[in-house]
């Protein structure tokens, strides 16, 4: 008896509909769209800042000022976003760079000039990220403990070294790069930096290795483990990686201030996360762009420049910078849970 032979399956049980749009397109989507969203931002901030100060904020020595302060948080930001996309936090970043300007600015260390300035604030930033890196990565401790230790440690270290004093840098070198004669095209050195650094992080974290492991640990670390990665690893990488940012951010600030102080980096992992946050990079991990922590950057640079040329206190500052982290992490829980 022969058995009924069964229909052919419809064509559309196996070729997937053209009306279904793949996800990496609706990722792509949702990205561009949060960048123009910052765009939109950072223009409305433009726009608001020419009608209330047209004259100090349209300023080329306003503007140029608002790029190179946003140059020294910005390094800082780029290590912050890897770290951010790994499932980590780094509340250390501060103290670290107050750290390393006080060191370099000693006056054992000014008796070597620029490269010996330049070299302690660098292997100093490093040092403090490996630390960092091994408590979290091989001794397990968790981020907010092992980072907050270290900025107690850090702001310490850095006032024993200071005594509350500020220290003058001598070295022509360094004070040449803050002179306006120093400026490419009108471009600060401090802005080119800031522009090596974030183009390095980008190429580093959407085209290598190093950042799709960064950002596999970050969205579930045992899958990774799984897969063949080293996590602990690729975790003490990642906070020297974010000491390296802090140790070249405290020689832009040494740059910039001309000196070294104990204050320095005042507030900078709230700045830091902050721009990580509102850029798009998820405080659980899994997820970075380092074009919208840098743009991110930007605003709130600019809105403290507006604040400050309008004369409204610091403390409305800090509010708003709450304020607007509050509305940014709302924003993603929202978002995650539509998706």
């Amino acid at each position: 008896m022969t058995q009924p032979v069964s229909p052919p399956r419809d064509s559309a049980d196996k070729v997937p509909s053209t009306n279904e749009a793949p996800a990496w397109r609706s990722l792509v989507f949702r990205a561009d769209v949060r960048t123009l969203s910052l765009l939109g931002v950072l223009a409305a901030l433009i726009v608001i800042g020419g009608i209330t100060k047209p004259d100090e904020f349209l300023d080329t020595r306003n503007l140029q000022l608002v790029l190179t302060q946003a140059s020294v948080i910005g390094v800082v930001t780029v290590g912050m976003t890897f770290v951010i996309t790994s499932g980590g936090i780094d509340l250390s970043v501060g103290a670290i760079v107050a750290l390393a300007s006080v060191w370099a600015t000693t006056v054992a260390t000014q008796e070597y000039g620029f490269a010996g300035i330049l070299f302690t604030a660098v292997l100093v930033g490093v040092g403090c990220g490996l630390v960092n890196g091994l408590l979290i990565a091989y001794g397990g401790m968790v981020p907010f403990i092992a980072t907050l230790a270290m900025l107690a440690s850090a702001r310490g270290l850095a006032l024993q070294i200071t005594d509350g004093r500020t220290q003058i840098v001598s070295v022509d070198g360094i004070l040449d790069l803050g002179e306006r004669d120093s400026y490419v095209l009108g471009v600060p050195p401090l802005v080119m930096v800031f522009a090596v650094v974030t183009i390095i992080g980008w190429l580093v974290l959407n085209r290598t290795t190093f950042g799709r492991r960064t950002v596999a640990v970050g969205g579930n670390a045992e899958a990774a483990r799984l897969a063949g990665i080293d996590v602990r690893r690729q975790r003490l990488y990642l906070y020297l990686l974010s000491g390296l940012c802090c140790g070249i951010a405290a020689f832009l600030l040494i740059i910039l201030s001309g000196s070294g102080q104990n204050t320095n980096g005042n507030l900078y992992e709230l700045d830091a996360i902050a721009a990580a946050i509102i850029g798009g990079t998820l405080l659980s991990g899994g997820r970075g762009t380092i074009t919208g922590s840098v743009l991110g950057v930007l605003i709130f640079t600019t809105i403290t420049n507006i604040f400050a040329l309008n004369n409204l206190q610091s403390d409305v500052q800090q509010i708003a910078k709450g304020a607007i982290i509050v509305a940014a992490v709302l924003v993603q829980r929202r978002t995650a849970s539509t998706t």
